[in-house]
């Protein structure tokens, strides 16, 4: 350890109590002593991503959340539902740290060659327990960031990055030519604009506003469809038949989208098939749910014959499936083009302590298309 590293430090605790209590709260927890392969970081960025806020608020009621404390540690009180503290049964009466990933310096290492080789390096790691102001980490498990790179460059340089990659990795090896994503102006939609433009892989971005519209065209998006549009479904149509994408990744979830989205694909299979058939188009139409952005129940009204398929994607059983040589690819491709094609903007920054205030907490439990808080565990 460094001679001048703090013996103790901040990081953020999620406790879920037996009697349906969500309790957010900041701890005084020993900084850890890096073991001989391990490196200690300096956490000085971590985002809050939609992926984060499971775990973090555990769908407790925040609108009705109480703050007590102090402004330096203030404690975050809400109420969840019986039903969900019956499925949260596994994690009742544990307080458990927080956050998927982030960046910051490598301030001590392990005895092994490669954790000293770190030292000093700005470094991004997707090691959970990231709202922390000092993490240890496996080296194997960094990122070295590019010269010149910040640690705000770098926070989210996993989640985002390799969920678009994972995308069109899957696009792929499925058999697919082309993509449909929806929520589409989020930074995950960004990404996956330039990140198709750049492979000349056609895309259609579907979006709820005007100004979402108008962003997407900004970077250059060819295909954007509003679905609160009352054309919706005719330019959905035309925009399947002109980019023949039959795969779509839906953040949305619940309601109707996705039986939009494959009806639309259907017509388009039909508007160049060759014969009728009374099963449909034998033209396979898939689409994945990876988010749940609408919690209602997602609804199919089945006029997509049957050459078809609904399924959950995430990003985690992605990467354990597709190998080393995949990860090491894809992870050398978001160092390489981090602050281009994976670059990630945010619309507001908030210390450890300023994640628990009323104002902060009610606006990322939104989870708002084009929102993105940043947390600065060191503020």
């Amino acid at each position: 350890m460094t001679a001048d590293l703090p013996g103790e430090a901040l990081e953020l605790r999620s406790l879920v109590t037996s009697d349906g209590a969500l309790e957010l709260s900041l701890h005084q927890v020993p900084v850890p002593t890096p073991g001989a392969n391990e490196v200690l970081v300096r956490v000085e960025a971590a985002p809050i991503n939609p992926s984060d806020l499971g775990l973090l608020i555990a769908s407790a009621d925040m609108t009705k959340a109480t703050v007590t404390g102090t402004p330096e540690r203030p404690v975050v009180t809400a109420s969840v539902g019986k039903g969900s503290v019956e499925a949260l049964s596994a994690r009742l009466d544990k307080s458990l740290p927080v956050g998927n990933e982030g960046a910051g310096t490598v301030v001590a290492a392990g005895s092994s060659e490669p954790a000293q080789g770190l030292i000093g390096k700005t470094v991004a790691i997707a090691g959970g327990a990231m709202y922390s102001q000092y993490r240890a980490v496996d080296a194997s498990a960094c990122l070295v960031l590019p010269e010149g790179a910040t640690a705000r460059d770098g926070a989210s340089s996993f989640v985002n990055p390799m969920t678009a990659l994972g995308m069109t990795e899957t696009m792929r090896r499925e058999g697919h030519s082309g993509l449909v994503h929806t929520a589409a102006a989020s930074n995950l939609g960004q990404m996956l604009v330039k990140l198709c433009q750049k492979d000349d892989i056609p895309l259609v971005n579907i979006v709820r506003k005007p100004e979402q519209e108008e962003l997407l065209r900004k970077l250059g998006a060819t295909h954007v469809l509003n679905s609160t549009s009352p054309s919706f479904d005719r330019d959905l149509v035309e925009a399947l038949k002109e980019t023949s994408a039959t795969l779509a990744f839906d953040a949305t979830g619940g309601g109707t989208l996705a039986s939009q989205i494959l009806n639309g694909m259907e017509k388009a299979a039909n508007a160049t098939a060759a014969e009728y058939s009374r099963y449909g188009s034998s033209v396979h139409k898939q689409v994945y749910i990876y988010g749940a952005l609408d919690t209602s129940p997602t609804v199919l009204t089945r006029s997509f014959g049957m050459a078809w398929g609904v399924g959950g994607w995430l990003l985690t059983p992605f990467i354990q499936n597709a190998g080393g040589e995949t990860f090491g690819r894809l992870r050398a491709r978001v160092a390489a083009e981090l602050t281009t094609t994976f670059a990630s903007n945010y619309t507001r920054e908030v210390s450890l302590a300023g994640m628990l205030a009323p104002d902060a907490f009610n606006e990322y439990v939104k989870r708002a298309t084009g929102e993105k808080f940043l947390v600065t565990p060191h503020a």
